[in-house]
């Protein structure tokens, strides 16, 4: 039989089912072997160095790149869009973010610590940071050249065009921010690499709820066009009815 209530595939013996799974599970292990590999050759990329001595503005004065690592060898910084003038941080980069502060004990016990980045002056940045009530340090790179280098800040004349240097490519950008990760590396004379990064849908793997999602029968449920546009800063969101099931 058909379960009508949201279009689930058919409803089988307990029998069934188990077979099922099992036959699923074997596709589980395949995808899990694979992402073990990618993972590996993520780990093996060549690294560049930073020529550039970049400083950013935190709560507690300048700080250079590699004062970020506090002391660490690994550092990942999440380029959180936040532009000057914006009254509120980019949704998307918000739901991100919802994701960083429990994982922060566990990264910083194995040798790697986590800045967020962005443009706005930090004063702004604070604002939006105590609203959200996150934990995680977050800098200022306002008047550095430290976005348009790791390629996630873009000129007025780059979006009028559609054509902007953004996922190692050129492509159409709807705005002067996008989103993106970057990873660095610091060795012991305290040179800092770069390591490895990523934007858009290579972002999908911060995401925690969007894991759990796609376990779930209705799956991520968005909008093909638009598959973000449900998103709300996490006090924006107002209750969401159940929806009536089919008998």
């Amino acid at each position: 039989m058909k379960n009508k209530s949201v279009g689930y595939p058919t409803v089988v013996s307990p029998e069934k089912w188990l077979a099922a799974r099992r036959e699923f599970l074997r596709e589980e292990k395949e995808f899990s072997r694979l992402r073990d590999q990618i993972a590996a050759r993520r780990r093996e990329l060549p690294w560049v160095r930073v020529g550039q001595a970049y400083s950013f503005e935190s709560p507690h004065g300048p700080v250079s790149l590699p004062e970020l690592f506090e002391g660490r060898s690994q550092l990942i910084v999440y380029h959180f869009m936040l532009a000057p003038g914006w009254e509120e941080g980019c949704r998307g980069c918000s739901f991100v973010s919802d994701h960083f502060d429990g994982a922060l004990p566990h990264l910083n016990a194995r040798d790697v610590s986590f800045a967020a980045v962005s443009s706005a002056p930090l004063d702004e940045i604070g604002r939006f940071k105590a609203r959200m009530g996150w934990k995680f340090a977050w800098v200022s790179s306002h008047g550095t050249s430290f976005n348009r280098d790791l390629g996630v800040s873009f000129t007025a004349e780059e979006v009028e065009a559609g054509k902007a240097d953004y996922n190692f490519g050129l492509r159409e950008v709807g705005m002067t921010e996008m989103p993106g990760l970057s990873v660095f590396a610091r060795d012991g004379d305290g040179t800092v690499y770069r390591t490895y990064s990523t934007y858009s849908r290579g972002l999908d793997l911060l995401i925690g709820a969007y894991n759990l999602l796609d376990l779930v029968p209705k799956g991520r449920d968005e909008d093909p066009e638009a598959p973000m546009k449900w998103v709300c800063h996490h006090d924006r969101y107002t209750d969401v009815p159940v929806a009536s099931r089919e008998s």
